[in-house]
């Protein structure tokens, strides 16, 4: 069943995929609470482009990395526009922390925003969420190959995926729970023309993805009423390129 309007708390949502998720959703109608940290300026330009799409954005600070973060978030976002129908975990972070330079503050660092907020986010929120509200959470790639130089960001990304299923099981039958895992949908800041190619040619469509190809699973899984507990991987084929 297509949802139109309602509340989504769509963390991260100032720039990237974030972006696109909360955008995306404020063309559905919906009251958008457009979480950022430190990206203040790219949130309000999130919230012009929601309010351009026909949604209603309103903007909301939380530092999730820090321990009061998530519930300080959810807590504002309920008594603002009331319980969420949608959650979108999008939050993250992804270090470059080759094994043998990883250090207790990188670890620590990671996977307080990679997995304890999104974990504490979705506990806070799902205390006041009606029956037939859906989470998503944001694994990646990384979940299901292995990266060498990002270890402990795959390690947390492989652990969003167990959450997502024993989230989906506790909260069962009134919450439904899923991942979206994306390869390349939107290219490194850092990437040139050359690497993007060489990328695209080993993946077996042939292409880097668009913001529009995860922003398409997570509207799918907003929608299917009898899925739960689920992972969708959205890289052109890349999981089973060899």
């Amino acid at each position: 069943m297509t949802r139109q309007g309602g509340v989504a708390l769509v963390t991260g949502a100032g720039h990237r995929l974030g972006r696109a998720f909360a955008v995306a959703l404020g063309a559905r109608g919906m009251q958008v609470a457009v979480h950022y940290n430190a990206a203040a300026d790219e949130a309000r330009e999130t919230a012009r482009l929601i309010s351009d799409a026909g949604g209603t954005p309103h903007v909301f600070h939380a530092d999730l990395s820090r321990p009061d973060g998530p519930k300080s978030l959810v807590d504002a976002v309920v008594a603002k526009l009331g319980p969420p129908d949608v959650l979108m975990n999008s939050a993250a972070s992804m270090m470059r922390t080759p094994v043998g330079e990883v250090t207790v503050e990188d670890w620590d660092l990671i996977f307080a925003l990679n997995l304890r907020a999104p974990f504490f986010v979705a506990q806070c929120a799902s205390r006041a969420m009606k029956h037939g509200s859906v989470i998503i959470n944001m694994s990646d790639l990384a979940a299901f190959e292995t990266w060498p130089d990002y270890v402990p960001h795959a390690i947390s990304k492989a652990a969003i995926v167990k959450m997502t299923e024993s989230l989906a099981r506790v909260l069962a039958p009134a919450i439904r729970v899923n991942a979206i895992a994306p390869g390349a949908v939107l290219p490194p800041n850092d990437w040139d023309k050359a690497k993007a190619e060489r990328f695209a040619a080993s993946t077996p469509l042939g292409a880097i993805g668009e913001p529009e190809d995860a922003v398409a699973a997570m509207l799918y899984l907003i929608d299917a009423d009898f899925v739960t507990g689920e992972t969708i991987v959205v890289d052109g084929g890349r999981r089973i390129r060899k």
